[in-house]
């Protein structure tokens, strides 16, 4: 079975959803996801999105990024993203999403490596303000339609051209899907790490397919650890207790309920401060407390954590939180240049999944949002300017496909082993 669309976004997280949205209701667009669309790490972001306040902020703004990512970022994506971040906000706005305000003002908070507040927010639920209202915003376009538990096993390439992609549906059927571009939106890879804050489902897909056929990746290796997660001994997603609160003013405590740090500090150095108070202590958890918030700014400034934290047994209004560090980030992808385009031809990467330098080896809180959507309206943009039309002709051997289980689990290995090989390659 082979059918064809102008545009397949591989992902419908916030860059996926975002793309999709710059493009004219002439082009046919296929979202594809792997398991439900809310199931997707966007839906999840509770910081916030970073935003140029004005052109005084820039220099600051600038500098937080590239110090946070140990000066490894591309300076060009780094500005590319700073200019671009009103121009995104106003877009998020006029799509209905609900940043704070008071009396008709935005309103800005901090965050770790931040020199000043410019991080815009909703509760602590940002991510999932942005994502809804974008796949709302979606839902609205006659011409997008989305495929949910539908997975890239494949692309169909020629030549170092891309034509498409093979998916397997929710009832394991194997299909071949032709499309003049491919843009790759498939999140990070916290699916192959025993503690993440990601959904399990997110492997790494887009990295071994672009192994398998050359496509260069970039900075594979540089995994990102949130040194705040709630702790817990059940198995599954680790819940991540956001940045946003120590920059409101939560503190860190050892056991003997001592502050042993700056809890303002990036995030690689803080998670190191962290696991060396850890194993000073030989415990498997640090402190964390919001007391001196108080309970009413705990509860609306921090609903969803609140009522997570209740749920596991704590009260953040009147004791400490146990928390310890976890897979966050991959600040590493399928490498791409200032317009997303990746080695390959008619092949694009937006999101989590690709690399375009803005976060060197560390990421700048609450700057995934705002570099996602930069770079997935950048992506958009090119691809239209492009317009080039496709066509094979030639039959597609889909047995190969059939095996699917082998194939993922070989998916997951080939991915672990360039980490572990580009770890050793630094």
């Amino acid at each position: 079975m082979k059918q064809n669309v102008d545009i397949i976004i591989v992902g419908t997280g916030a860059a996926g959803l975002f793309c999709a949205l710059q493009m004219p209701e002439d082009k046919q667009v296929l979202m594809i996801t792997k398991e439900s669309v809310e199931r997707s790490d966007s839906f999840l972001a509770q910081g916030g999105i970073c935003v140029l306040k004005d052109e005084e902020d820039y220099d600051s703004y600038f500098e937080d990024t590239m110090r946070a990512g140990h000066y490894e970022n591309n300076k060009e994506s780094v500005e590319l993203m700073i200019r671009r971040s009103q121009e995104i906000i106003q877009d998020l706005i006029s799509y209905g999403v609900d940043f704070e305000q008071e009396n008709g003002e935005l309103l800005y908070t901090r965050e770790g490596a931040h020199s000043a507040p410019r991080i815009l927010y909703h509760e602590d639920l940002t991510g999932k303000e942005i994502s809804t209202k974008l796949w709302e915003r979606v839902k609205e376009r006659k011409n997008v339609r989305i495929e949910e538990y539908t997975t890239m096993i494949d692309l169909i390439c020629k030549k170092n051209i891309c034509y498409g992609i093979i998916a397997k549906d929710r009832q394991e059927k194997v299909r071949a899907i032709l499309a003049d571009y491919v843009i790759f939106a498939c999140g990070g890879v916290g699916g192959l790490f025993e503690h993440s804050t990601n959904y399990s489902h997110l492997t790494g897909d887009a990295l071994a397919i672009s192994l398998k056929h050359n496509i260069a990746l970039k900075d594979i290796n540089y995994i990102q650890i949130h040194p705040t997660t709630l702790y817990s001994k059940k198995q599954g997603r680790r819940f991540l207790i956001s940045e946003s609160v120590r920059g409101e003013g939560a503190k860190l405590y050892n056991k003997n309920m001592e502050r042993f740090v700056d809890e303002l500090l990036p995030r690689d150095v803080l998670t190191e401060k962290i696991r060396e108070q850890m194993k000073k202590d030989k415990t498997e958890f640090v402190w964390l407390s919001m007391v001196d918030m108080g309970a009413e700014v705990i509860q609306k400034r921090f609903p969803n954590i609140y009522k997570r934290c209740m749920k596991e047994g704590y009260d953040p209004t009147k004791e400490c939180i146990p928390v310890t560090p976890a897979q966050h980030y991959f600040m590493g992808g399928v490498k791409v240049d200032l317009h997303s385009k990746t080695t390959m031809e008619h092949l694009y990467a937006i999101g989590e999944t690709s690399c375009n330098g803005v976060h060197g080896a560390n990421r700048l809180a609450s700057n995934s949002l705002l570099e996602s959507l930069v770079f997935a309206k950048v992506a958009a943009t090119e691809i239209l300017a492009k317009a080039e039309k496709l066509t094979l002709d030639e039959e597609i051997d889909l047995i190969k496909y059939e095996n699917f289980d082998a194939l993922e689990e070989e998916y997951k290995e080939m991915v672990l082993k360039e980490m572990e090989r580009m770890k050793h390659y630094e």
